[in-house]
């Protein structure tokens, strides 16, 4: 017993270690991030607060506790997420996402989506995506055959899911609702949904997406906007008309470091959701390029995890915050260059916050943990190796 948890701690072991790679390209992005937050909220930390140090004091603060759960997390057990602590985590986020609907909750800028807690503010949205991910990869690991069970397994997943989704969007906060959604479908996907499923699920978001265009609601009226956004920029269109602006001027190579004109109080919120723009503005083209490079290095070596994952839980835990991490770089990636409507989405490991930079983080260290547990060259015999293999030669076998 001794052995085994001596074992669990040797971070650096040969045997048995993390997938170091994935570390550095998160501490690569963290530390990137809390560079260019800096940078942008220069001249807002000003203004609001009379220091240009108050939004990066509190990233570093953010970040270090984010590393923290990361360093924790790489070091549980990936199978204690299919025990009962699952289930009390996912009644813990619903409870959080009902506590919105209380006087408990919080509104700024005509959305309740926080809990403040003192000084400290929880954003239950984001938390109810890692309750996603965790749920999704208990249920379906508990019995695999769940997936081909319409009434046993996809209704109550695809149930729970829509529940979370009409919870969210209420507050309003339709991003971090597409996500959770996109979240649930991809480890739909990855347990072996059939097809025709699929296509009953797309059925019903076009379905959506066309009710929310007819309504002629907030959301409608973004939608629109988005189309042409100089011809509402003053109006609907105003903060992705300035980050077109700051991403044009930026060019080639950028205006440098510190020399955004946009983050001058021309741009809204440069700090979080549209920092990309900063990042396009002051290190241009070859800047942006070389953060999605980043991006899609983490999102390659976390798929390489997810491949070699030795059962169904690690594949869907580790598949679960891929697709988490993967989905909100391409939404942020694709409202601050007005290839959506804008849903306020913030870019993994750069944008400003701290729930959603915790919550990035510990799902990484769960991929972390994940890691630890692959089988580089699997026996023959199917006795070791990934869950996709030994599926595959199960399937080979002879009746």
């Amino acid at each position: 017993m001794k052995k085994s948890f001596r074992k669990n701690l040797n971070f650096m072991s040969a045997k048995g270690s993390c997938d170091f790679v994935i570390v550095v390209l998160v501490a690569l992005l963290v530390i990137f991030g809390t560079v260019m937050i800096f940078s942008a909220s220069y001249y807002k930390s000003i203004s609001e607060n009379g220091s240009p140090y108050n939004f990066l004091t509190k990233q570093i603060a953010f970040a270090l506790t984010g590393a923290i759960i990361m360093y924790i997390a790489s070091f549980v057990d990936y199978k204690v997420y299919e025990t009962k602590f699952t289930y009390g985590f996912t009644i813990f986020c619903f409870m959080l996402l009902l506590l919105l609907y209380t006087p408990a909750g919080y509104t700024a800028n005509n959305a309740t989506r926080w809990i403040l807690l003192g000084k400290v503010s929880i954003m239950p949205g984001e938390f109810a995506k890692l309750g996603a991910i965790l749920m999704t990869a208990k249920f379906f690991s508990d019995d695999p055959t769940r997936i081909r069970k319409p009434k046993e397994g996809l209704l109550p997943a695809v149930g729970l899911m829509c529940v979370a989704v009409l919870l969210i969007a209420k507050q309003p906060n339709l991003s971090t609702a597409l996500t959770l959604a996109a979240i649930v479908c991809g480890m739909l996907f990855i347990a072996g949904i059939s097809l025709k499923y699929v296509a009953v699920i797309a059925g019903i978001g076009v379905i959506g997406l066309v009710g929310i265009l007819m309504s002629g609601t907030f959301w409608a009226k973004r939608i629109f906007g988005f189309l042409d956004p100089f011809e509402y920029a003053k109006d609907r269109g105003f903060q992705v008309a300035q980050s077109l602006l700051a991403i044009g001027t930026g060019g080639l190579t950028g205006r440098g470091l510190g020399e955004s004109i946009q983050k001058n109080l021309y741009l809204p919120e440069p700090q979080n959701d549209f920092i990309f723009s900063i990042v396009g503005e002051e290190l241009g083209f070859i800047g942006a390029l070389g953060v999605l490079v980043v991006f899609i290095l983490l999102i390659w070596r976390c798929l390489r995890v997810t491949l070699k994952a030795p059962d169904l839980l690690g594949m869907l835990l580790s598949g679960g915050a891929t697709i988490m991490i993967g989905v909100q770089v391409v939404f942020n990636v694709a409202v601050v260059t007005s290839s959506m409507p804008p849903t306020g989405v913030a870019l993994p490991f750069i944008s400003f916050g701290g729930n959603a930079l915790w919550v990035c983080m510990a799902a990484m260290g769960i991929v972390l943990n994940v890691s630890r547990n692959v089988v580089t060259e699997p026996a023959e015999d199917g006795g070791n190796g990934s869950y996709l293999k030994k599926k595959r030669r199960k399937r080979k076998r002879p009746a």
